[in-house]
């Protein structure tokens, strides 16, 4: 008997999917470039090339691909552990910070809990929380699109198992001073995880976010939540990782995949930390253009919120938003767009950047 056969036997039912992933929305991905004019600035991925040490690694690395990774990244968990100050013990690993957030959400939340994230932020929180069967609790942001931690600590109920916090933002760029959420940290219990998500920590300017360590050696409900995807360029290779209490990240250890991050990504990021001063030096080259930008654009007109991530976000209505988008597409910039909020759009190498400023001065507010 035929597929199309099948199908259509009256007697026949086949297996129904979840409601809550038939419910779930799409996580929208920044689009992929289809051309060599085409400035591809939706994903905020590095726009280098991996470091050299990282391209190394990988090329030895990948000679033993046969073999099974070490499923408990032990290399990679006691020189995260040297780089930060920790433990081993205190570290879980994870298919990039979004792995690693779906193993706390999975390893904390039961059916009807809660998770309280500021809106619009990372646009995986809402899926992996209704994945989980959990509730997601969207808190709008603040005038000046940051996290409104007031209303957040309002939220809290007795259901309410974790807390993001996404610093900077994604996708607006502002941070969250380290006095606010030391005082969110005060007045919230202390069985609720506040997980401060940091994937950008490396493009935010000195004094301007917090010092999320510090915080997590103070209060033992914080989990910091870090990824190799952004400023050390392996975003094609998924290495995220996570610090946490030991009974917690033994917990995250448990849930996650078996063998999810390879042995190719786990030498890769031993060797991007490794060469953490040519990162360095990379993340400060877009900082200057990030601040080129931010001047040039304020000057045409543009009223933006400082950005500490490597994008700038513009608040757009439904009026401005299509006009902007059509712009950006019929000019070749890829850029990503968020229905009823804003464009946000990558920084990345001067020439890329030239053409933004261009198309946007000729849309200027």
């Amino acid at each position: 008997m035929t597929p199309d056969q099948l199908l259509t036997r009256p007697e026949t039912t086949l297996p129904t999917l979840r409601s809550a992933v038939t419910g779930l929305p799409s996580y929208v991905p920044g689009r992929r470039s289809a051309g060599m004019d085409i400035a591809a600035l939706a994903s905020n991925e590095s726009h280098y090339e991996p470091l050299p040490a990282a391209i190394s690694a990988v090329a030895e690395a990948a000679g033993r691909m046969n073999r099974y990774p070490d499923m408990a990244a032990v290399e990679l968990r006691e020189r995260l552990a040297l780089h930060l100050g920790v433990t081993a013990g205190e570290i879980a690993v994870g298919p990039g910070s979004v792995g690693v957030l779906q193993q706390i959400i999975t390893g904390l939340c039961d059916a009807g809990d809660e998770v309280i994230f500021a809106w619009r932020s990372f646009e995986a929180y809402p899926i992996l929380v209704e994945l989980a069967g959990a509730r997601p609790v969207r808190i709008p942001l603040d005038h000046l699109e940051g996290h409104d931690l007031d209303a957040m600590a309002a939220a809290v109920t007795e259901r309410t198992k974790v807390i993001l916090l996404c610093t900077p933002n994604n996708p607006t760029g502002v941070p969250i001073s380290h006095e606010r959420i030391e005082s969110f940290l005060r007045a919230v219990r202390s069985d609720i995880l506040v997980v401060i998500d940091e994937a950008y920590v490396e493009y935010a300017e000195a004094g301007s976010g917090p010092n999320s360590m510090a915080l997590y050696r103070d209060y033992p409900n914080v989990c910091i939540l870090r990824t190799f995807s952004k400023a050390y360029g392996l975003a094609g290779l998924r290495v995220g990782y996570a610090v946490a209490a030991p009974v917690i990240a033994e917990g995250l250890r448990r849930t996650a995949l078996p063998f999810a991050v390879s042995a190719v990504a786990q030498k890769a990021a031993i060797a991007s930390l490794d060469a953490g001063e040519e990162m360095e030096a990379r993340v400060a080259v877009v900082k200057q253009e990030r601040a080129r930008m931010s001047r040039e654009l304020a000057a045409r007109g543009w009223k933006l919120q400082p950005s500490q991530g490597n994008f700038l976000w513009i608040r757009a209505d439904d009026d401005l938003l299509p006009r902007l988008v059509d712009a950006f597409d019929r000019a070749g910039i890829m850029v990503r767009a968020y229905q009823g909020d804003g464009v946000r759009i990558t920084v990345a190498d001067a020439a890329s950047n030239d053409r933004v400023l261009r198309l946007l001065e000729a849309h200027a507010a």
